[in-house]
């Protein structure tokens, strides 16, 4: 059996404290609480996706990217959340321009940490034709 067509996705973001967590996603990042169990907080991502920023004490967060939103503009997404007190990661070697954005054809990305660690990213995706891989 299959999926059914058009399921929303559940993502998970491992947190060994909830807590410190809890207020990024809300307040920084903006994102509708739906609610809150003894496992997880869960939020909405839009379009019935979920996010659920689930306990587990001993985690240690990995270097890749676990969770990513698209933007329409990188740029002005970037400088809210800098306003915030996000910082922009830059990696030695990616070719990142001055502000943090790695740029590869029609796709624009920008890397960030939440509290713990975990690797978040944004991405802006041309419009004008060709093929994009989101």
């Amino acid at each position: 059996m299959s999926l059914p067509p058009l399921s929303p996705p559940i993502a998970f973001v491992l947190t060994a404290n909830r807590s410190l967590s809890k207020p990024f996603y809300s307040k920084i990042l903006g994102l509708p609480l739906l609610g809150e169990d003894d496992f997880a907080v869960a939020f909405d991502l839009g379009h019935g996706a979920m996010l659920r920023l689930t306990d587990m004490a001993s985690h240690i967060p990995s270097p890749h990217t676990v969770l990513g939103w698209r933007v329409e503009d990188i740029a002005a997404t970037m400088a809210d959340l800098t306003a915030k007190g996000v910082a922009f990661q830059v990696y030695d070697g990616m070719g990142q321009d001055e502000n943090g954005v790695w740029s590869a054809g029609p796709v624009k990305v920008a890397w960030f940490l939440d509290p713990e660690g975990n690797n978040l990213s944004i991405s802006q995706f041309d419009r004008s034709g060709g093929a994009i891989v989101a």
